[in-house]
C-alpha cells in the first residue's frame, strides 16, 4: 500500500494596521478542525495555533488549493468548481474587451484540502507575537497630488513640498547588517516648479509668436492679392479700350 502523505497547510496572518505579515505551517490537522466549515469573512479565534494566539481573534480572507485555485466568495462549496466568467467579477482578469472564460476556482468554505489559508488580525490578544504585532505603525503610502500633500500637512504654496513626500527605505542586508541603501518616494502631481513656469511662458510665447507670424502672413497675403486685382482689373481695362478702338476704326473707314 501507498503511504498517506502527511498533513501540512501554510496559515498566513495579517496585520493590516502595522503592515506586518507572519506565516505559520500547521502539520497537526486536528488543530485546525474547528476551522472546517467555515467561509470567508467569518471569524475564528487563534488559540488554535498555539498559546502565543491566545485571545487573537482573526478573519478567513481567502486561500488557495494545493493546486493553486483560490477560494472565491460567494460560491458555496468546499470544493472545487467550473464557472464561466466576466469582467467585473472577483478572481478574473479579461485580456479583451467582452472576453469571458470558464475556469476552476474553489468554494469560499474551509475544508482539508487547502494549501494556504489567509487570516487577518480583528483583535489582539494578552501577549504580542513577534513579526506580527510588535511593530510600529508606518504610513507606508501618502497622496502624490501637490494640493492633497498641502491639505493633509496644512502647508502654503511658499512651503518645499519635497521634505513632505512619504519616503520608503530600500534595506539591504540581513538581519544586524541590514543597511539603508536608498529611499523612494513617488513623483509629486501636478507640482508647480520654476521648470514648469519657464515651460508654461515658452508655450505661450511661442503661440503668441505663432499667431502674430499668421497675422502678417495674412495681412501679406491680402496685400498681395489686392494689388493682382488691380493689376487685373487694369488689364481689362486696357483690353475693353483697345476693342473700343478698334470698332470705331472700323466705323469710319466703312
Amino acid at each position: 500500500m501507498a503511504a498517506t502523505k502527511a498533513f501540512s497547510m501554510k496559515i498566513n496572518i495579517a496585520n493590516p494596521r502595522l503592515g506586518q505579515q507572519k506565516t505559520l505551517e500547521i502539520e497537526d490537522e486536528h488543530k485546525l478542525l474547528s476551522y472546517y466549515e467555515k467561509r470567508m469573512g467569518s471569524e475564528v479565534e487563534g488559540d488554535v495555533l498555539g498559546d502565543e494566539y491566545k485571545g487573537y481573534i482573526f478573519r478567513i480572507s481567502g486561500g488557495n488549493d494545493r493546486q493553486g485555485f483560490p477560494m472565491m466568495q460567494g460560491v458555496l462549496r468546499n470544493q472545487r468548481v467550473r464557472l464561466l466568467f466576466a469582467k467585473g467579477m472577483p478572481c478574473y482578469r479579461e485580456r479583451r474587451n467582452g472576453m469571458r472564460k470558464r475556469k476552476s476556482v474553489r468554494g469560499c468554505i474551509v475544508g482539508h484540502d487547502l494549501a494556504i489559508l489567509n487570516l487577518v488580525l480583528v483583535k489582539e490578544g494578552d501577549q504580542p507575537v513577534a513579526g506580527l504585532t510588535d511593530g510600529k505603525p508606518e504610513r507606508r503610502l501618502g497622496p502624490k497630488r501637490a494640493s492633497k500633500i498641502r491639505k493633509l500637512y496644512d502647508l502654503t504654496k511658499d512651503d518645499d513640498l519635497k521634505k513632505f513626500v512619504v519616503r520608503r527605505n530600500i534595506e539591504t542586508g540581513e538581519g544586524e547588517e541590514k543597511t539603508v541603501k536608498k529611499t523612494k518616494a513617488p513623483k509629486i502631481q501636478r507640482l508647480v516648479t520654476p521648470v514648469t513656469l519657464q515651460r508654461k511662458r515658452h508655450i505661450k510665447n511661442s503661440m503668441v509668436k505663432k499667431i502674430k507670424e499668421n497675422r502678417e502672413s495674412k495681412a501679406a497675403y491680402a496685400k498681395v492679392l489686392h494689388n493682382y486685382k488691380i493689376v487685373q482689373k487694369e488689364k481689362r481695362a486696357a483690353e475693353l479700350a483697345r476693342k473700343k478702338a478698334g470698332k470705331k476704326k472700323k466705323t469710319t473707314t466703312a
